[in-house]
C-alpha cells in the first residue's frame, strides 16, 4: 500500500511538489541500498530468523512515525530509515530460501516466494486506494504497520528459530577474498544490468501511478484495481509458468524477454490516449516483463555464491533494486514533469532495450567461460 499510494499521498494530501516527491522516494532507494548492505552483512555472521524479526517490527514502528510530521525533510528521513529496515529482511529471506530448497526446484522456490508477495500485492493496492479515498492517505501507514507487526507473529509462530548458524567453514570462507561477490566481476555486471531494468520496471510505481492520476483522470481506487491486477497476473500465472519453463533454456533467454516487455508496455502507454482497455493491457505487459524477469534473474543469485557468501550475494541483488528505486522516482519523474510523460516513455523503453542487450552479452560471456 505505502509504495504505491506514498506519492501520490505526498503531492496530493501534502501538496508537495512531483519534484520533491520523487526526490523523497529516491530517499527509499538511498536506504534499500544501505540496508541491504547491512542486511547481508548481518546474514552471513548472525541467524537469519532474528533479523528478518527485527526488521518486520522495525518497520511497523517507522511507518508509524510518518503519522507525526508533515515536514518534507522529517519525512524523507522516515522513508529512507523504513526502507533500511524493511531491505534488512531480503537478504535473510534469500538465504532461508537457499536453505530450505535444492537447486532443482529453486526458481520455483523463488517463484513461490514470489506467488506470497504477489498474492497479498494483489489485495494490498484494491484495499489501498478504497482506504485513501474513503477513510484517508494517513490510514495506509497505519495498515501497513499492523501487517508488518503480524507477520513477525507468523514468523515467531511458524518458523524454524535456526535457519542459519556461523560455523567455523563459514568463517573461514569470509576470510578468503577470492569468495567475495565484489570480486565477482560477472556478477557485478549482472547487478548493474538488473539495476537498469529496476529502474524501468519501477516506473510502475513511482510515475505510472501519476499519469494514471493527472493524464488519464482515473480515481485512487481504479488505480488501485489497475495495480492489484498485477498482482493477481502474478498469482494466476507465474507459478505454472516457471514449471514449465524451469530448465527448457537457459535463463538469461527469460530474463532479456522480460527487459522487452517492459518496452512493449510502455509504447502501449504512449499510443494508448489513456484508454482504459490501454491501461489494462499496459499492466499485463509489465506483470510478464516481471514473471519472465524476475524468478529467473533470483534463482541464479542463489546459485552464484557460495553458501557462507549468500548473505553478500543476496544484498548485492537486493542494492540494485535500492539503485533502481533512488534512480526510477528521480529519473522518471523529472523527465515527465520537465519534458512530460510520453518523452519519459520514449526513455524508459530505449533503457530497457538496452538492458536486454546488456543480458544477451553477459549470456554469451557465461557460456564463453563455461565452455
Amino acid at each position: 500500500m505505502v509504495l504505491l499510494f506514498a506519492s501520490l499521498y505526498f503531492t496530493k494530501q501534502l501538496h508537495f511538489s512531483m519534484t520533491d516527491a520523487g526526490l523523497i522516494m529516491s530517499c527509499y532507494g538511498i536506504g534499500s541500498i544501505l540496508g541491504s548492505y547491512f542486511g547481508g552483512w548481518l546474514t552471513d555472521r548472525k541467524n537469519a530468523y532474528s533479523i528478518m524479526q527485527v526488521s518486520l517490527i522495525s518497520c511497523g514502528l517507522i511507518l508509524l512515525s510518518i503519522l507525526l510530521t508533515e515536514s518534507k525533510y522529517l519525512i524523507a528521513l522516515i522513508i529512507f530509515s523504513y526502507a533500511f529496515a524493511a531491505d534488512m529482511f531480503r537478504p535473510a529471506n534469500s538465504a532461508s530460501i537457499a536453505t530450505f530448497s535444492t537447486s532443482e526446484n529453486r526458481t520455483r522456490s523463488v517463484s513461490l516466494m514470489r506467488l506470497a508477495i504477489n498474492l497479498g500485492f494483489s489485495v494490498g493496492p484494491a484495499i489501498g486506494g478504497f482506504v485513501a479515498l474513503y477513510l484517508g492517505y494517513k490510514w495506509l501507514f497505519v495498515i501497513d504497520a499492523f501487517s508488518s507487526f503480524g507477520a513477525a507473529l507468523l514468523l515467531y509462530f511458524y518458523l524454524p528459530k535456526e535457519i542459519n548458524q556461523p560455523h567455523s567453514k563459514a568463517h573461514h570462507v569470509l576470510n578468503d577474498s577470492s569468495t567475495s561477490a565484489y570480486r565477482d566481476y560477472v556478477y557485478l555486471l549482472f547487478i548493474g544490468l538488473t539495476a537498469i531494468y529496476g529502474i524501468c520496471f519501477f516506473q510502475i510505481f513511482a510515475s505510472i501511478p501519476q499519469y494514471f492520476d493527472r493524464v488519464s483522470h482515473y480515481s485512487e481506487t481504479t488505480i488501485g484495481w489497475l495495480m492489484a491486477l498485477n498482482g493477481f497476473i502474478v498469482v494466476v500465472m507465474e507459478m505454472p509458468m516457471v514449471a514449465y519453463l524451469e530448465n527448457k533454456r537457459n535463463k538469461f533467454n527469460y530474463i532479456i524477454w522480460g527487459c522487452l516487455c517492459i518496452a512493449v508496455a510502455l509504447t502501449l502507454l504512449y499510443l494508448g490516449n489513456s484508454i482504459m482497455l490501454v491501461a489494462i493491457a499496459y499492466t499485463f505487459v509489465m506483470t510478464v516483463s516481471e514473471i519472465f524477469a524476475m524468478p529467473f534473474m533470483m534463482s541464479f543469485v542463489l546459485s552464484r555464491g557460495k553458501k557462507e557468501r549468500q548473505g553478500q550475494y543476496s544484498a548485492l541483488y537486493s542494492m540494485a533494486y535500492g539503485i533502481a528505486n533512488i534512480a526510477a522516482p528521480s529519473v522518471g519523474l523529472t523527465i515527465a514533469h520537465q519534458f512530460g510523460f510520453n518523452s519519459m516513455f520514449v526513455f524508459m523503453s530505449i533503457l530497457s532495450i538496452s538492458a536486454a542487450v546488456g543480458f544477451g552479452i553477459l549470456k554469451l560471456k557465461l557460456k564463453t567461460m563455461n565452455s
